[in-house]
C-alpha cells in the first residue's frame, strides 16, 4: 500500500459518515475528550510521539475500524512505527470495545450493541470515526501554524491541567446515538 492509499481511508470515512464542522465540537465532546486525553497522555511519557505522528495513528485507526466493519485486510505495517502505534491505540482504547476490555464488559452490560453484528458496529463506529476526522483536521491546522507540535502545545494549554498525569486511558461508552 503506497501513501495515497493509506490516506484514503479518511476520504472513505468522511463520505461515509460526514465530518464535524468548525463550531460543533461542543456536541461531540463527550467523546473528543477522551480521545484527546489519551493522545496527550501518550505524548507526555513518550515526547517522540509528536504532534505530526497524530494524522498517521489516526489514520491506523481508520483502517483497522474498515477492517472490523468490511473484513477486508490492508496491509499498513509500512506505517506502523512505536509512536503511530501508541496513538492509533491510545485513540481506539477511547471508544472501541475490540481494544478496551473494560469498554467491553460496560457495553454489553448496558446491552449497547452486538459486536457481531456488522451494522450495529458500522452504526457504532460514526461518533468516533467523525471524532478522529475531526482532531485529524485539528493537527493538520495546528502543525501548519504553529511547528511540529503544535496540537500537542495547543492541546497541553487548553486542557493540560485537566489531564492527570497517568497512563489510564479515558473512555466513553458510545451507545445509540448518546454518549455514557
Amino acid at each position: 500500500m503506497n501513501r495515497y492509499q493509506f490516506e484514503q481511508v479518511a476520504r472513505r470515512m468522511e463520505k461515509k459518515y460526514g465530518k464535524i464542522r468548525k463550531g460543533e465540537e461542543e456536541h461531540h465532546a463527550m467523546l473528543l475528550f477522551p480521545m484527546e486525553s489519551n493522545l496527550l497522555k501518550v505524548h507526555r511519557k513518550y515526547p517522540a510521539a509528536r504532534s505530526r505522528k497524530v494524522e498517521e495513528g489516526i489514520l491506523l485507526a481508520l483502517h483497522e475500524i474498515e477492517m472490523r466493519i468490511t473484513g477486508k485486510q490492508a496491509d499498513v505495517t509500512r506505517f506502523e512505527t512505536e509512536e503511530t502505534l501508541l496513538l492509533k491505540n491510545a485513540l481506539l482504547q477511547a471508544f472501541d470495545p475490540f481494544v478496551n476490555h473494560e469498554l467491553c464488559e460496560a457495553v454489553e452490560q448496558m446491552g449497547g450493541i452486538d459486536i457481531r453484528n456488522k451494522e450495529e458496529l458500522e452504526n457504532y463506529y460514526k461518533e468516533p470515526v467523525v471524532c478522529m476526522l475531526r482532531i485529524k483536521e485539528s493537527v493538520k491546522r495546528m502543525v501548519e501554524n504553529n511547528g511540529t507540535d503544535g496540537y500537542f502545545d495547543f492541546i497541553e494549554g487548553m486542557m493540560g491541567t485537566k489531564i492527570p498525569d497517568d497512563e489510564k486511558m479515558n473512555y466513553a461508552v458510545c451507545v445509540g446515538s448518546s454518549l455514557r
